[in-house]
């Protein structure tokens, strides 16, 4: 019994322990997302989105987005409908919790960067100078995510492969139909290195 009483003392005695990073709501339920987007959404990969730091209005869109359908992926689809069951707020709310850290990844042609910042006057125009995006137009922040996600993103816009019939991206869709793709490269060079 002495040791009951001194394990007792010890926990009464003991410092408070502060949360740690799967103590916030939605952590264990955003831990699925970490297989391809990594631990606490830092993706690692050229062709996975960084999700850490993500605004919940454009994560939320997304998921539902890819739940129903709208937004064509075999993969996201069954991904997104468990994250819609698993409470998609406290995900979102996860995610954006999180301090984004920029992709690691860096362009196959240095000289990309520079030629996509002359041409990345045509996106200002909706994400802003700074590239972080317009959240009261549903325009995302393009900041620092792969540049191989941003250029297959820009590519299936372009295709109209990414959301077909939204008619929130149409003007998007047309833009990016007047981009030749080796510019796109440039452009996904360019706002993948913007912080």
């Amino acid at each position: 019994m002495p040791t009951l009483v001194s394990l007792l003392l010890l926990l009464l005695l003991a410092p408070a322990v502060g949360a740690g990073p799967l103590d916030a709501p939605g952590a264990t339920s955003a831990l699925v997302c970490s297989a391809c987007h990594g631990f606490g959404g830092q993706s690692q990969s050229n062709t996975m989105p960084i999700l850490a730091g993500i605004a919940p209005w454009y994560f939320k869109k997304a998921i539902a987005d890819y739940a129903a359908g709208k937004r064509p992926s075999p993969e996201m689809e069954p991904y997104a409908k468990m994250v819609l069951q698993f409470g998609v707020d406290d995900v979102a709310g996860y995610f954006a919790a999180q301090a984004r850290t920029p992709s690691p990844v860096k362009p196959d042609d240095p000289s990309a960067v520079e030629r996509g910042q002359a041409a990345a006057v045509q996106c200002t125009v909706c994400h802003g100078v700074s590239g972080k995006g317009d959240p009261s137009k549903g325009v995302p922040d393009l900041t620092g995510q792969p540049p191989g996600y941003l250029r297959n993103q820009m590519l299936l816009f372009k295709a109209e492969r990414r959301s077909p019939g939204d008619e929130q991206l149409k003007a998007m869709k047309t833009l990016m139909r007047t981009i030749p793709d080796a510019q796109i490269a440039d452009l996904a060079a360019y706002w993948s290195s913007v912080r």
